[in-house]
């Protein structure tokens, strides 16, 4: 679901010990290992059927719209559709035909719009992450909620971008939980700010 979205929940642990520095990724390993999830945290989506259906044929309008611009420049998350795109563009032109593009596929009920124009010049003065390090902060995150007793992590959405920022979208069964997961997606020194989409409904 998404460019990004391929890295999900069940390559997260590869992903992490493939870009990983290896006592991090060893540390995340453990963390799953040693604390094994719940069935239900690990197993069960509390939606149904059709609204997942829902939510895949938005994304793929909207990698559509990507296929259309000749850009992967932005990235895909999408929970109940809400839809969440962060990205970073250096062309004005092709961001501005891929938000219209965007904000005219039908379904979306919130469109969280992350997606900003910055010029080459300075976007290389302001010496942002670069894709792999973006790949990477995004990864541990989810790699973190999937360690997570009390974390059902497929009800959650995460996305980073070149400016440290996470972004987490889904929904909490309790506060509890939704405490945890904050907590959990911001523990990390490389995380600037946590941009918060998450809702509790039980």
């Amino acid at each position: 679901m998404g460019w990004l979205q391929f890295t999900g929940r069940h390559v997260a642990l590869t992903a992490v010990l493939l870009l990983a520095p290896t006592s991090a990724a060893l540390g995340q390993l453990s963390d799953v290992l040693m604390f094994p999830k719940t069935l239900v945290d690990r197993a069960i989506e509390a939606r149904s059927m059709s609204d997942i259906a829902k939510d895949n044929e938005i994304v793929l309008k909207v990698n559509r719209a990507m296929a259309a611009q000749g850009t992967i420049k932005a990235s895909t998350r999408i929970y109940e559709q809400r839809l969440l795109i962060t990205g970073l563009f250096d062309d004005k032109a092709t961001y501005d035909k891929f938000e219209k593009d965007v904000r005219a596929i039908p379904g979306v009920k919130t469109l969280y719009w992350h997606v900003i124009y910055m010029p080459k010049e300075e976007q290389e003065r302001r010496k942002l992450l670069d894709w792999g390090d973006v790949l990477v902060l995004e990864t541990k995150a989810e790699a973190r909620l999937i360690g997570t007793i009390g974390v059902a992590d497929v009800n959650f959405r995460i996305a980073a971008d070149a400016f440290g920022t996470l972004y987490l979208l889904g929904r909490g069964r309790s506060n509890e939980e939704l405490f945890k997961a904050r907590a959990k997606a911001r523990d990390d020194g490389k995380v600037k700010k946590l941009v918060d989409y998450t809702v509790m409904r039980p």
